[in-house]
C-alpha cells in the first residue's frame, strides 16, 4: 500500500474515530469543537495564508457545525457562521480584498435599510440585538466569504482538498449517526422527517450535510481517486454517508447532492475526449449500481416507507396534500409581506413576527427567497440577483471551472428548503467565485 493511501486511510479512520469517541464520551465535542477552530487559527497564521489555507480552515468548520449543533460541541450555536468570517478577515489581511469584487459590497450594503428599519419595528420585549444577528448572519456570511473568494486563483487540486476538508467531519457526523440510532427499523414509523435517525436534531440540516458529503465523496472516486484502494475507500464513505442521509427522512438535502453529481457526470462528459468517456462509462456504471443497492438496503430497513417519502405518500400510501410539508403557507405569507412593503421590506426578522400575530405560530421561513422578499424587499430582489447572474458571468471567463453549476446549485436549491441557518451554503456559494485552473502561473496574481 502507498504513502499516500495510507494517509488518506488514517485521516478518514481518525474521523470516524472521533464519532466513536463523541458518542462514547458525549463531552469531547466541546473539545473537538475548539479544536478545529483553533487549531485552523494557528495553521492559518503560521502558514500566513500563502496557499488559501484560510479556505481549508473555514471548509473544515462548516462542514463541522451541524455535527457540532446536534452534540453540543460548538463554542456557541451559531458560530460556525462566525468562525467561517473569522478565517474570511484574517484571509483579506494578508492578501487583501479580492479585485473586482464590488457586486458583493453593493449585496452587503443592500441588507443595510432592512437591518436598520428592524431596530426600530421589532417587538418591544424582543432582544434586538441577538434577533437580527441571527437572521443576518448567514446572508453577511455569504458576502464576506464571496470577498475573499472572488476571482482568485487556485488549483483544481486545492478545490479537492477544500472539498475533503468539508467532507471529513460529515464523515464524523456519519459514524455518530450510526452508533446513536444502529437500527433504522425500531425508530421508523412513518413517512415524517426522523429525528431519531438524525442524531436527535433537525433532520433537515442534517440531510443537507450529508447530502453535501455524498457529492464531495463521490467526486473523490472521479477526480482524486489514483488507484482502486482510493476508489473502494472513496466508494464506501460516499454509500454510507448516502444510506444516513436516506434514512433522516429528509428529501431535499439528498435531492440536491443527487443533483450536483449528475451535474458534475454531464460537466466531465461532455469535456472528456472518447478515452475519457468509456472511463466515465465505467464509474457512473459502478455508482449507478452502488446506489440502487444502498436505495435497496434503505428501504428494506425502512419496511418500505422510504419509497413512500420520496413518492410523496403517507405510511398508508395515500397521496399527501402538500410536497412541501406546510412550506408553502409560510412562503404565501412572505410573498403577501412583500406585496404590503414592496420597497424595503417589513425588517430583518419581523416577519417571523407578523406570522405569530397572524397565525398564532412562532414559525421561522424555510425559504431563504420569500424571506428576502418580505424582509428586504426590492432590495432583497437586487440581492438575489447579484447572487444568481455573478457566478454565472464569470463562468463564461473561467469554463474549466467544473464545480462553478454544482457549487451554485448547491446554493439556489439549499436555502429553497433549509434557509441560510447554517454557513454551509454561504461558504459553499463563495466557492464557486473561484478562478480555478489546472496549474497556476508561476507569477500568479493574487
Amino acid at each position: 500500500m502507498k504513502k499516500e493511501e495510507l494517509s488518506y486511510l488514517y485521516l478518514i479512520l481518525l474521523h470516524a474515530g472521533i464519532g466513536f469517541l463523541v458518542y462514547l464520551v458525549p463531552a469531547t465535542a466541546k473539545v473537538y469543537g475548539f479544536s478545529a477552530f483553533f487549531l485552523g487559527l494557528y495553521y492559518v497564521i503560521k502558514k500566513r495564508n500563502r496557499n488559501h489555507e484560510v479556505l481549508l480552515a473555514a471548509a473544515y468548520v462548516t462542514g463541522s457545525e451541524v455535527f457540532l449543533r446536534m452534540t453540543g460541541g460548538n463554542i456557541s450555536y451559531e458560530f460556525s457562521k462566525y468562525g467561517v468570517m473569522i478565517f474570511m478577515f484574517i484571509g483579506m489581511y494578508y492578501k487583501g480584498f479580492a479585485r473586482g469584487a464590488t457586486p458583493y459590497w453593493i449585496y452587503l450594503l443592500l441588507l443595510v435599510p432592512s437591518v436598520v428599519i428592524s431596530t426600530f419595528v421589532l417587538d418591544y420585549d424582543t432582544n434586538i440585538r441577538t434577533t437580527i444577528a441571527f437572521n443576518i448572519s448567514g446572508p453577511v456570511c455569504l458576502g464576506l466569504a464571496s470577498l475573499y473568494t472572488f476571482r482568485r486563483k487556485i488549483t483544481l487540486e486545492q478545490v479537492n482538498s477544500i472539498l475533503l476538508a468539508i467532507g471529513l467531519p460529515i464523515v464524523t457526523c456519519m459514524v455518530y449517526l450510526t452508533f446513536y440510532t444502529p437500527s433504522i427499523r425500531d425508530v421508523v414509523t412513518s413517512t415524517e422527517s426522523n429525528f431519531a435517525t438524525s442524531g436527535g436534531f433537525g433532520p433537515n440540516q442534517v440531510a443537507t450535510f450529508l447530502g453535501l458529503g455524498m457529492f464531495v465523496f463521490f467526486s473523490r472516486i472521479i477526480l482524486a481517486s489514483k488507484s482502486k484502494f482510493l476508489v473502494l475507500i472513496n466508494l464506501f464513505v460516499a454509500l454510507n454517508i448516502t444510506y444516513r442521509g436516506i434514512v433522516t427522512f429528509s428529501r431535499g438535502g439528498m435531492i440536491t447532492g443527487l443533483l450536483m453529481i449528475i451535474f458534475l457526470l454531464l460537466f466531465l462528459y461532455l469535456k472528456s475526449n472518447f478515452k475519457g468517456k468509456v472511463k466515465l462509462n465505467y464509474i457512473l456504471g459502478l455508482m449507478v449500481i452502488a446506489l440502487m443497492v444502498t436505495w435497496s438496503y434503505s428501504s428494506i430497513q425502512t419496511g418500505g416507507l422510504i419509497d413512500k417519502r420520496y413518492a410523496n405518500k403517507d405510511s398508508k400510501g395515500r397521496d399527501k396534500q402538500s410536497k412541501f410539508t406546510g412550506r408553502s403557507d409560510i412562503a404565501e405569507t412572505e410573498i403577501n409581506m412583500f406585496l404590503n412593503n414592496p420597497v424595503f421590506g417589513v425588517g430583518v426578522a419581523k416577519g417571523v413576527e407578523i406570522r405569530e400575530m397572524e397565525t398564532g405560530k412562532f414559525v421561522v421561513s424555510h425559504d431563504e427567497i420569500t424571506r428576502m422578499l418580505a424582509e428586504h424587499g426590492a432590495l432583497g430582489i437586487i440581492a438575489l440577483l447579484i447572487l444568481i447572474f455573478t457566478p454565472l458571468v464569470l463562468y463564461l471567463d473561467n469554463k474549466f471551472n467544473m464545480f462553478l453549476i454544482c457549487f451554485l446549485l448547491f446554493w439556489f436549491l439549499t436555502i429553497n428548503h433549509a434557509a441560510m441557518r447554517t454557513a454551509v451554503p454561504a461558504f459553499v456559494y463563495s466557492l464557486s467565485l473561484l478562478n480555478v485552473q489546472l496549474v497556476l502561473p508561476k507569477n500568479k496574481e493574487e
